[in-house]
């Protein structure tokens, strides 16, 4: 019989000590300790919030920023519609502003658009950063970007530290909804036995209840849900897997796709004398019948 190891699913983590009937943050639904800090741009507000993680603590806010988004608003769709998308994203790497047009300031961080749940809703485009503005003084309109978010230097300076790459989120959100932890919890749960579903089906070869957690309209490198089956049927059935080990959870709910979310974990296979560790998303959305299936995936 293998063995399943599920290191922080099988532990609880708490986020917040407040009482069940105050609301929190309704994006964060589980942290693991190695992200410091998330970032929620609020486009309604020209808003940058920051809140902080830390070990057995409330999620803690920590201070908010004045913003510049783009011309033409939120909500991107399509490559050049100078628009700031609204999702979930990743802080990639920070770019070094020297040698740029003035208009990027003190610095820049890229983020990951578009993701994996862009590219299932068709939506085009790259380039999203957030940076700095020109050094020579000013303060830029709140819709006055290419699409990207745009904080005062100063701002941006004190910030600097709390961004790391493929790690730090910046969930953009239209407006800063909150909610019960009562309901922050019962997601948490609810996503965590998915996850939890998910690899020990793979474990086990079970390819009934693997491929029972994706739903008809998932979408992947180009292919539906009938040849992802075909796909992953051929690869399940030609592994050797002799255990699956899960950590580095996190799980965040879309500020724009109604009952959709992510979980992004770090995951260990052993299989024919070797280790693979990847780093992978899962895109979650509510079906008509209330169960939450996979629509997208990605690594990364």
């Amino acid at each position: 019989m293998r063995l399943v190891c599920y290191s922080l699913l099988l532990i609880a983590v708490v986020f917040d000590s407040v009482c069940a009937d105050e609301e929190v943050p309704a994006y964060v639904l589980r942290l693991p300790d190695s992200v410091g800090s998330v970032f929620i741009a609020e486009t309604s507000t020209a808003r940058f919030h920051r809140y902080e993680n830390n070990v057995d603590e409330p999620l803690r806010f920590r201070g908010h920023s004045y913003m510049s988004i783009g011309d033409n608003g939120d909500h991107k769709q399509d490559d050049g519609d100078r628009k700031t998308p609204l999702g979930i994203y990743f802080v990639t790497e920070q770019l070094d502003t020297e040698r740029m047009h003035e208009k990027y300031g003190y610095t820049a961080f890229t983020l990951d658009y578009p993701n994996a749940l862009d590219r299932r809703m068709q939506r085009s485009g790259d380039g999203i950063w957030v940076h700095g503005v020109d050094r020579r003084g000013g303060k830029r309109p709140p819709f006055d970007t290419d699409g990207c978010i745009a904080l005062p230097n100063e701002k941006l300076a004190e910030l600097e530290g709390f961004f790391q790459a493929n790690i730090t989120p910046v969930i953009i959100a239209r407006t800063l909804e909150r909610t019960t932890q009562d309901r922050i919890d019962s997601l948490r749960l609810e996503l965590e036995t998915l996850v939890s579903r998910w690899a020990e089906s793979q474990q086990r070869g079970d390819l009934y209840a693997f491929l029972s957690l994706y739903d008809d309209e998932f979408r992947h490198w180009g292919m539906n849900k009938s040849e992802w089956v075909v796909f992953q049927t051929e690869a399940l059935q030609s592994r050797q897997i002799q255990s699956i080990s899960i950590d580095e959870l996190l799980l965040l709910a879309d500020t724009i796709e109604v009952e959709t979310y992510l979980s992004r974990f770090r995951m260990s296979t052993s299989e024919s004398g070797k280790s693979v560790v990847v780093t992978k998303r899962l895109y979650w959305r509510r079906d008509e019948n209330g169960a939450l299936k996979l629509i997208a995936e990605d690594s990364g």
